[in-house]
């Protein structure tokens, strides 16, 4: 009888699992045609930056044009979907989660979109003009002929954002498991070797093979994991504060 209990609760929640990424899918393809719309004017707005307009741009596939179309409208829908997909997340997740937990998630889902956002505006305005600046000194070096398609330029820009948007959401993923105790300041600064390898790993991964750029790179990042300690510190202490203040009132009660 349990074992069937059991059976059925393992489909009800993956029933509930497939309506959640179904709804979400409905909003990404929303917010995907959505940005088909304005995929235009962001196109003339990137191919117009100062970076953009010292080269000429050529289209080597019939598909190009409309392939950069598409990679600008999704990234316009995931930039639209993340809290979205939050909130799917915390709602998925609710019912095994106690009441200040559930409170806990609910109330970072905005902070994602706004740290989302900040990691595209660094990495768009900060990181990719100094690694393309970079990787097309070394081309000119070397008395190569620049000739680049319109693919490669998006996929370079793209390559380099998305990823540190991503990653900009370190703070908050780090917040809210200090909040629900499963992290701590102690584990992060006993994770810090680690965690530096993985955000080094990172930083070398996404910019150009050379010591200047993944070190100009990796320092925002391992900036951000501080921030994090430091937020989780704040949030622990606050923790620490409040279990000694219940300790004693529950000494209190027994005595009286």
């Amino acid at each position: 009888m349990t074992e069937k209990m059991e059976e059925m609760a393992l489909v009800e929640h993956l029933g509930e699992l497939r309506k959640r990424i179904i709804v979400v899918l409905v909003v990404f393809v929303g917010g995907l045609i959505a940005g088909l719309f304005i995929a235009e004017p962001i196109y003339h707005y990137l191919t117009e930056s100062e970076q953009a307009k010292r080269f000429e741009l050529n289209a080597f596939s019939f598909w190009d044009g409309i392939g950069i179309y598409m990679k600008i409208a999704a990234l316009f829908s995931l930039v639209i979907s993340v809290p979205f997909i939050f909130y799917q997340v915390w709602a998925f997740v609710k019912p095994g989660l106690r009441e200040v937990e559930q409170k806990a998630a609910v109330r970072y889902v905005p902070y994602a979109f706004i740290l989302f956002i900040m990691g595209t505006l660094f990495g768009y305005y900060i990181v990719f003009p100094m690694t393309l600046h970079f990787t097309t000194s070394i081309t000119q070096s070397m008395g190569l002929q620049e000739t680049y398609g319109i693919s490669n330029y998006f996929n370079f820009m793209f390559n380099l954002v998305l990823p540190l948007a991503l990653i900009f959401e370190l703070p908050l993923v780090v917040m809210f498991l200090t909040k629900i105790r499963i992290l701590n300041p102690l584990r992060l600064r006993k994770m810090r070797r680690l965690a530096y390898f993985a955000l080094i790993f990172v930083a070398v991964v996404i910019t150009p093979p050379d010591f200047i750029s993944d070190f100009l790179v990796s320092i925002p990042l391992i900036l951000l994991y501080e921030f994090s300690v430091f937020l989780s510190s704040l949030l622990y202490r606050k923790q620490l504060e409040a279990d000694l203040e219940r300790e004693n009132r529950y000494t209190r009660v027994d005595e009286e």
